[in-house]
């Protein structure tokens, strides 16, 4: 092969390869979770599915303990169940967090979908939502949470600069 047929190989090889770097890199450029929290009539409960990009999930885990999780263990489920707690809850208007219970989670190749429910208790029990999941570890993490509150449907944003929020608009006062 001639030495300049070789120089083209070599520059069409690294070319080849920074387009594919560039593409990964391009496919993942923001950094978001979704929350649903509504009252369920039926069961008397609010009811919270969170939904994350399983990769993110995936990193956060292998960066905080240094090893693979298989998400349908349950022992693994269970450290991410503890990672939620500690990062996403709900207070009642006492400032006291109410007793969310862990229902369980999906995964599939592109997202962790975790259900939890506050047990007969409806939306208008909570007073602040506090959802900073993933915020530690992403710094341009940026949660949705959608509140459906017998059918009025409301979305809160969620940053590093605004981990809680009132979960119901506030309304001034008017003088008497």
């Amino acid at each position: 092969m001639m030495p300049h047929r070789r120089m083209f190989n070599i520059k069409a090889v690294l070319a080849a390869a920074l387009l594919c770097l560039s593409a990964a890199a391009g496919a993942h450029r923001f950094h978001a979770g979704i929350t649903e929290v509504a009252f369920n009539p039926r069961t008397n409960s609010t009811e919270i599915i969170h939904t994350y990009m399983a990769h993110d999930i995936e990193a956060l885990l292998m960066n905080a303990y240094q090893r693979q999780f298989d998400l349908s263990d349950p022992e693994d489920q269970e450290v991410l169940r503890k990672y939620i707690d500690r990062h996403f809850w709900l207070k009642g208007s006492d400032n006291a967090r109410l007793p969310v219970r862990w229902i369980g989670m999906t995964i599939d190749a592109q997202s962790v979908v975790i259900y939890q429910e506050l047990e007969n208790a409806p939306l208008s029990k909570t007073a602040t939502i506090r959802q900073g999941v993933l915020v530690d570890f992403l710094p341009d993490q940026v949660n949705t949470v959608n509140l459906n509150d017998a059918g009025t449907i409301r979305s809160l944003t969620f940053t590093a600069a605004a981990l809680e929020q009132p979960a119901h608009p506030v309304t001034p006062h008017s003088a008497p």
